[in-house]
């Protein structure tokens, strides 16, 4: 009989729920699917990690988190910032699609123990304040209104991938060029 490991199993359970929720949502995701392809029991998910609720929870913060050490905000360097943002969202899209279901089942609901998640927001919004008071980047966008307005940028074409087909083109060269294109009105939203 092979010996237990619950760093493995509890591995393996986050990994299927985040396939999971980035699938089927929060309400559609399922506590048996996601133990079935974690090859645990159910009832450990519970043990590890609470309910679906918590669950979530816990594999968005975990989600936000890589995204926030992987590709900080650099306001020395917005269009490498927005770049790295698209390759890290063209390279884990289930991140944006966990937002996307989170927006879309919660709305504007405050969840129990955002503080994390406001505090990893708290620091990209300071860094951009920091380029505006250096001078780098303009003040005439509040700070957390320009990163909203500057990860939407980067974003949407990863959350609806059909609107930049029909709008932009799907071959390599419109991606490019829409590419170019976001990365230049970065560039104009954040000039001084």
């Amino acid at each position: 009989m092979a010996a237990r490991d619950p760093e493995a199993t509890r591995a393996r359970i986050f990994d299927a729920s985040v396939a999971e929720f980035a699938r089927y949502g929060i309400a559609g995701a399922r506590m048996d699917r996601i133990a079935t392809a974690a090859r645990a029991n159910k009832q450990l998910i519970y043990a590890y990690f609470g309910n679906k609720a918590e669950l979530f929870a816990r594999v968005l913060e975990k989600k936000m988190l890589d995204l926030a050490v992987s590709v900080p905000v650099d306001p020395d360097d917005i269009e490498g910032w927005i770049d790295r943002l698209m390759d890290y969202h063209a390279a884990h899209p289930e991140l944006l699609r966990l937002l996307f279901w989170e927006g879309l089942e919660y709305g504007t609901a405050e969840l129990p123990d955002e503080s994390e998640r406001q505090d990893h927001y708290a620091r990209k919004v300071a860094a951009l304040q920091d380029g505006q008071d250096r001078g780098v980047v303009t003040d005439a966008i509040p700070a957390p209104d320009l990163l909203l307005l500057l990860t939407a940028l980067a974003n949407w074409a990863v959350v609806v991938p059909q609107m930049s087909r029909i709008l932009a083109g799907g071959e390599d060269t419109d991606r490019d060029r829409l590419r170019t294109s976001i990365k230049e009105a970065a560039r104009r939203l954040t000039a001084r």
